[in-house]
């Protein structure tokens, strides 16, 4: 199968600067092989003075001894460490990785790469150690995005659903998976929650390393454009690379959106992907089709023209149903997932399926089987006649996408909205956020999230500031997340929704140094249950 025509996007840890993709010198050629305890480990005799040959050309200063020492993996994680790793020290927003090299020597470290020598261990000193680490964590391990079929989607949302749809829809066409996501990461020897979007450089060479190892034929890896510009993937291979939508966010990382788009479209150049797959119903996607110099695959809800096109899009409580066209002919498409952005989100998997000549009508058969995405408009069910969704909705293109449709729910009955705004975050994006909220729903509950370390008063007020200027809804300013659960569940009733926005499928609350366990879904879910026992008198519709 061929395209119908080509071409002539949380921020966690680590440093903070961008860096520009680098593909360090590959100086040594050897054979890989495995250590059948411990199978994603290459046994080939890397030493340290092969590394530093292999770093040449970036090297400010090499190892002061140790050249000898063979290494076996690499890490950035001082806790994470393995006898034989390289230890990647990193700069970071609120430490040193150095600060941390005895935990890493105690755990096997045998040598260091960092911007500055270690007082431990060997260390590689070079100047912008993130430009370094995904190729040189490629070729420790042997290289292990080109034994794979690696799908990468970005965005800016979108991305977390797509990842599972493309994971299905592979998984339907016979292939063995695995799954680099911004919820979890999951092959065949099982599941782990994920730390953040997109992985250290490190963890992601490691992980697809494990991944070959266990059989894995093909990968969907979710990439932030903090993970871009931070290289978190470079050295990765594409089969290909999908671009699902771009709307003001993480402004305070890229400032501005062109800075934004930037960062976005830097992962569709022939250095880096084989393929691009571009929703064109974007604006910022139409951009990148007419710019990218790899073979092109869109998809559109819209044109017709598209390589892949959707059309009889119908969109209730019980799911999405759609037809889907493509060179291989047309088939119908049931999602139980809720809402019509995920049809795009289903046409970002199907059209990766097709770019790679696969089943593309076996792989929409298949979606039907995916039950839901964690923290994705995700059902909350008590027995009481309230729809009760938890959701990731966190800016507001997200919220334009999806409160016209959580309205069309309850036309005749109240939309109850809980909002807050997380710290660190871009603050041009609170006001428009309470705003927006407040533009569609009936009730606006104006909370607190993880303020992490801002004053979470100056967050609640921002967002209650831009529902207040809306002036069309009820806005109620609760600052206690549970209270302000209790407060949206008692204006609702039969027949109405009830929305908690902002983290999905988050389990923890954060400010400062203190952590809270704090599940929304859970939490609304018992929220909904007190109701039960203290029934409370409905506040008129506004």
């Amino acid at each position: 199968m061929t395209p119908t025509h080509a071409a002539g996007e949380g921020n966690a840890g680590g440093a903070r600067s961008p860096a520009a993709h680098h593909s360090a010198p590959d100086r040594v050629s050897a054979p890989v092989h495995t250590d059948p305890d411990d199978p994603c480990r290459p046994t080939r005799r890397i030493q340290v003075r092969d590394v530093a040959e292999h770093l040449h050309d970036v090297l400010r200063s090499g190892p002061q001894g140790g050249h000898d020492r063979v290494i076996t993996g690499i890490s950035d994680d001082s806790r994470a460490v393995r006898p034989g790793d390289l230890y990647v020290a990193l700069p970071g927003h609120h430490a040193h990785g150095l600060e941390f090299e005895a935990e890493a020597a105690t755990h096997g470290a045998v040598a260091v790469l960092s911007d500055r020598p270690s007082r431990l261990l060997p260390t590689f000193v070079v100047d912008r150690p993130r430009e370094v680490v995904g190729p040189l964590a490629s070729w420790i391990l042997g290289y292990p995005s080109h034994d794979l079929q690696v799908h990468g989607i970005t965005g800016t949302n979108g991305k977390t659903s797509a990842t599972y749809l493309l994971d299905t829809a592979l998984a339907a066409t016979g292939v063995v998976t695995g799954m680099i996501g911004g919820v979890v990461v999951r092959g065949p020897a099982g599941t782990r929650p994920a730390t953040r979007t997109t992985p250290e450089a490190s963890v992601v060479h490691r992980t697809l390393a494990e991944f070959r190892d266990q059989g894995v034929q093909a990968v969907t890896l979710e990439v932030s454009s903090h993970g871009i510009s931070q290289g978190r993937v470079d050295g990765v291979r594409f089969r290909t690379v999908a671009f699902t939508n771009l709307g003001r966010d993480h402004l305070d990382f890229h400032h501005t959106m062109e800075q934004y788009f930037a960062a976005k479209a830097a992962l569709f150049t022939a250095d880096r992907t084989q393929t691009a797959v571009v929703n064109i119903d974007d604006e910022y996607g139409r951009r990148l089709a007419a710019s990218v110099d790899v073979p092109l695959w869109t998809h559109s809800t819209r044109d017709p023209r598209a390589d892949v096109y959707a059309d009889t899009i119908r969109c209730d409580l019980h799911g999405t149903t759609f037809t889907v066209h493509t060179p291989a002919g047309s088939a119908p498409v049931r999602l139980s997932l809720l809402g019509p952005h995920q049809v795009a989100n289903a046409l970002t998997a199907l059209t990766s399926v097709a770019a790679v000549d696969g089943d593309v009508l076996q792989a929409a058969a298949g979606l039907e089987t995916l039950a839901g995405v964690p923290g994705r408009l995700e059902r909350v069910d008590t027995g009481e006649g309230v729809l009760a969704l938890v959701d990731y909705m966190h800016n507001t293109s997200g919220q334009r996408e999806l409160l016209p449709f959580l309205r069309s729910l309850a036309p005749e009955r109240r939309l109850v909205l809980v909002i807050s705004a997380t710290g660190e975050r871009d603050p041009g994006k609170r006001f428009p956020l309470g705003h927006t909220a407040a533009t569609y729903a009936d009730v606006v509950v104006v909370t607190d999230d993880s303020p992490l370390s801002e004053d979470p008063r100056v967050l609640r007020d921002a967002v209650a500031e831009g529902a207040f200027a809306a002036r069309s809804a009820r806005v109620v300013v609760e600052a206690d997340r549970r209270r302000a659960f209790d407060i949206a569940v008692a204006h609702t009733g039969p027949g109405d929704v009830v929305v908690v926005a902002g983290r999905g499928c988050e389990p923890r609350l954060v400010s400062g140094d203190m952590v809270q366990v704090f599940d929304d879904r859970d939490e609304l879910r018992r929220a909904l249950r007190r109701a039960q026992h203290r029934p409370v008198s409905r506040v008129p519709r506004p």
